[in-house]
C-alpha cells in the first residue's frame, strides 16, 4: 500500500455494497476534513436523478476546497474528482464479500425504513424489481473490477496515490495506520 504524506483530497470508490460511504465517513472523522457522498448531490427527491450538466457543476462546487475525502462511482464525474484528488482508496472486495453487505444493508433499510439520500428509500418492491441494488451490485461486480484496475493506469491519473484495499481487514488496517503516517 502506498502513502501519501499527508492526503488532502480523497475518492472512496468500489462496487455499490461495499463500504465506501462507511470508510469515507470514517476517513472524515479522523482526517477531520469535509466527506461528500456523490449519492446526495446526484439523487433528487423521488429517485429523480440530476442532469449530468448539473451534476458537474454540483460535484465542482463541492470540492472546491482544499481538502475532502468524496466516495462514489460515478464515470460522469470522475474526471473532476480524480483531476482533484490526491489518493483514490479502491475498495476491491470479493463478491461474496460485496454482496453479502449489500443484502443485509438493503434489507436493514428496508425494515428499519431508513433514508438513504434526500428523503429516498428503499423498499420491499425495489429490492425486489429490476432496480434492486443487489442486483445492481451483482451486474455490475466484474465490470467495475475490470474497469478500476485499467483506469488506475491512466496517465491522466499518474498524480494519484493508489490506495487498493481488497478486504474490510485491510481497509481497517490501514484507516488505523493514518495518524501514523497522516499527522
Amino acid at each position: 500500500m502506498n502513502f501519501l504524506e499527508h492526503p488532502q483530497r480523497i475518492s472512496v470508490v468500489g462496487t455499490s455494497g461495499s463500504g465506501k460511504t462507511t470508510l469515507a465517513k470514517q476517513i472524515s472523522q479522523r482526517l477531520t476534513i469535509p466527506h461528500i457522498e456523490l449519492d446526495y448531490l446526484h439523487w433528487q427527491p423521488n429517485w429523480v436523478e440530476v442532469p449530468n450538466d448539473v451534476m458537474r457543476e454540483k460535484v465542482s462546487q463541492a470540492l472546491s476546497g482544499n481538502a475532502w475525502v468524496v466516495d462514489g462511482n460515478y464515470s460522469m464525474v470522475r474526471d473532476i474528482v480524480w483531476g482533484k484528488a490526491d489518493t483514490v482508496v479502491w475498495l476491491d472486495y470479493s463478491l461474496s464479500v460485496v454482496i453479502s453487505r449489500v443484502v443485509l444493508r438493503t434489507f436493514q433499510r428496508v425494515v428499519k425504513q431508513q433514508e438513504v439520500c434526500n428523503g429516498n428509500r428503499e423498499t420491499w418492491k425495489t429490492t425486489f424489481s429490476r432496480e434492486s441494488i443487489i442486483l445492481w451490485a451483482l451486474q455490475t461486480y466484474h465490470k467495475n473490477r475490470r474497469q478500476y484496475a485499467l483506469l488506475l493506469k491512466k496517465p491522466e491519473y499518474a498524480h494519484l496515490n493508489i490506495v487498493h484495499l481488497r478486504s474490510p481487514a485491510s481497509a481497517q488496517n490501514w484507516l488505523s495506520l493514518i495518524p501514523t503516517y497522516y499527522e
